[in-house]
């Protein structure tokens, strides 16, 4: 195995024999980083060291990974254009901070059974958006109506 030493200083490949009394030498422990490689590489160091630099490496990279929230915007059948200029520019802000985004076509009463027009309508709104996007769900009927899940491409 490779070995190295607790500066980060390439000690060179011997058994796993030697590198441990090498370890015990300096009273300190043999660690195996990597079992993949060919051949593995061990580091001669303190174990409390290790474990904490692997839990702070960890909580660094939980505060960098941000959750992503699902985003929802509503519109309707009888919407203006000017108020689906406004929804569109929500929705490229939601996906520009890559949140997905569920976008609702709230239709009421009678709307409910031309769903061939609903469909329609959805897709022109879709077509307003400039961003690329990529649908994760198929629009589906459901609840209030006509749902479409929607995400940055």
């Amino acid at each position: 195995m490779r070995v190295l030493s607790e500066t980060g200083e390439n000690l060179g490949v011997m058994s796993r024999e030697a590198a441990l009394k090498l370890a015990e030498e300096k009273n300190l422990d043999l660690i195996e980083i990597s079992a993949s490689a060919k051949p593995p590489v061990a580091r001669i160091m303190n174990f409390d060291k290790f474990r904490y630099e692997q839990t702070k490496k960890l909580k660094k990279q939980r505060v960098e990974e941000k959750p992503q929230e699902m985003k929802q915007v509503q519109i309707g059948i009888g919407t203006a254009a000017n108020d689906l200029k406004i929804k569109v520019k929500k929705v490229e802000e939601f996906l520009s901070e890559k949140h997905p985004v569920v976008i609702v076509l709230v239709l009421r009463g009678r709307e409910k059974a031309n769903k061939d027009w609903a469909r329609l309508k959805l897709g022109e709104f879709l077509k307003m958006i400039p961003l690329e996007y990529k649908i994760l769900f198929e629009p589906r009927f459901g609840g209030r109506g006509l749902a479409v899940q929607i995400a940055k491409r």
